[in-house]
This record gives C-alpha cells, structure tokens and sequence, in this order.
C-alpha cells in the first residue's frame, strides 16, 4: 500500500493551498539507497518547489531518511515493483498537481542535482530534455557503455530521429506529455518506452550532455532482464 506524505507548515497543508502553485517538480525513485537519497534530496530542494519521492519497497529504511522534510511528498510502495512502476507512480502525482515541470533524476548520486537548471532551461524549446552521458564515457563500466549505445543505435533506427542516449534517467518533461504517456513497463525499460511513445506523439525531443558519474553505487540494473525488457519496447 502506498502512502502519501503531505506537507505542512504551521498546521497548513500546502497541497491544498490556492496560494501556493506548483511549478517544477522532481520525481526521484529509489530501492535501498539510504547511503545516498538524503543528500540527494537535500540538494535537489534547492532547484525545485517539490520533490516526489517514491520509496520502491526498499527494505533497508531509506525512506526514514525523508521523513517530515519539507516540500517531500513520500510515496512508499509495499514491495518492489520496479523502476518504471516507481517512476509511473511519481508521474501520476506530478499530473494530479498540475506541475508545469518535472524533472527525474536517480536517487545514487549518479546525477548532479546542480544541472537541474540546464534542463529547465533547455526545455523551453521542447517537450522532453534528456541527459546525455555518451559524450564522457571515461568512467562508465564498458558493459554499460556497449548497452548504451546499441540500445540507442537501435532506438533511433527504429523511430528515424537520433537517440543520443536512451538509458538516461536524468529528464525533464513538460506536463502535456505525461498527461498523454503513461509507461506499461515497470523495470528500467519505462525509460526507453517513454521516448517510444513520445516520438510517435510528435513530441519534441532534446539532449544535453552531462557528466558520467560512476563510483560506489551498488547498480539495480540486472543485465538479463533490461535486455528481455529492451526488446519488448523494441516490439512496441
């Protein structure tokens, strides 16, 4: 059962509040990151005017972390369901808000919150911005860096517009889009599903590019399954 944090200050909930409208706001799914969400929150807070965050069945009390922080809405799932359920769950609640914005980052510090700004910015001229890690590939594992870009090779191939990197979970999306998508996958394929959908809705696609950041991160991403998954959204 998933539970919804609302936020309150001074005994007022904010949610509800006509005085207060929602602009941007991040979506950050996480399964057992309690080493990293914390501060990857904390610095996310100061770019956005919300965060939700979606505690994917984690069994090691992250979500305890996020606890009565303001401007965090808590979605906790009962179990792992996966990254793309995750996701969809956040999606639903950013919709429900009327966010102008969303913005989705990773909850193990493999993204700099400080770029959010890029991606509100590049956004302006389009419906979806999408980090692009291909160009800085110095430190991504090399059967991360063959994924990425076959599965990106293969993507572009199959929607005739190029797919810099299709595995990045570091986007920004204006609302009209995940008001009309909504992901059928619930592993770390969604991510892919989602720029399927997007390009056969005409919706306007960019990159910039980011920093590869790799250290200590423990990966969720089980090679046999996001292949499995990958070609399922090929089939679509």
């Amino acid at each position: 059962m998933q539970q919804d944090k609302l936020i309150k200050r001074d005994g007022k909930v904010l949610l509800n509040s006509s005085e207060r409208k929602i602009k941007i706001v991040a979506v950050i799914p996480f399964f057992n990151e309690k080493k990293f969400v914390f501060n990857v929150v904390r610095r996310t807070l100061n770019f956005v005017d919300f965060i939700i965050a979606i505690d994917d069945g984690s069994t090691d009390k992250s979500s305890d972390l996020l606890n009565d922080i303001e401007r965090v809405i808590l979605i906790r799932n009962e179990m792992n369901f996966g990254k793309g359920f995750a996701l969809q769950k956040g999606f639903d609640k950013a919709v429900e808000l009327k966010s102008d914005i969303i913005v989705t980052l990773d909850a193990d510090e493999q993204h700099e919150p400080e770029l959010i700004p890029l991606f509100i910015e590049g956004i302006k001229n389009y419906d979806i911005v999408i980090g692009n890690r291909l160009n800085n590939l110095r430190t991504m594992p090399l059967h991360r860096r063959l994924s990425n870009k076959l599965t990106s090779i293969l993507l572009s191939k199959k929607l005739g517009v190029e797919i810099k990197d299709s595995q990045c979970g570091f986007r920004a999306y204006r609302l009209k889009v995940l008001e009309k998508i909504k992901t059928e996958f619930h592993g770390f394929e969604a991510e892919s599903e989602i720029i399927v959908k997007a390009a056969r809705e005409n919706f306007k696609i960019s990159f910039i590019d980011i920093p590869t950041i790799y250290g200590n991160q423990e990966s969720k991403m089980k090679s046999i399954q996001a292949i499995k998954g990958f070609i399922k959204v090929l089939m679509i």
